[in-house]
């Protein structure tokens, strides 16, 4: 497994303490990028701007990230731009939450994204 595999295995374990959900399925975590070097960058966003884990959620992230074997060091970028809506949630994480309008059922019970 990739070491930006295993950083995203360690983000599915970073829960927002509001919801029951990880912040990769949640939509967070807009991008991983993790070079040659072990250098893991991250670029996430918070639900809200004022979202009261604006403080202690990144470093979460950030701790998490540097948890994995071969990471040498982190950096997260936290932008709100573009801002997160519940069209980043997985399909799993809308289902956990309860999310309506993730999906139409059509007949025969087959399912359309």
């Amino acid at each position: 497994m990739s070491i930006k595999d295993q950083v995203i295995k360690a983000f599915k374990k970073v829960y927002d303490p509001e919801m029951p959900v990880n912040v990769y399925e949640l939509g967070l975590i807009y991008g991983v990028e993790v070079d040659a070097t072990g250098f893991v960058s991250i670029r996430m966003t918070l639900t809200a701007p004022n979202c009261p884990v604006a403080g202690s959620l990144p470093a979460e992230v950030e701790k998490a990230a540097r948890a994995v074997s071969g990471v040498t060091d982190v950096k997260v970028e936290l932008t709100f731009d573009p801002p997160w809506t519940k069209d980043r949630m997985s399909e799993a994480a809308k289902l956990t939450m309860n999310v309506e309008d993730i999906i139409d059922i059509l007949p025969l019970g087959r399912l359309r994204r």
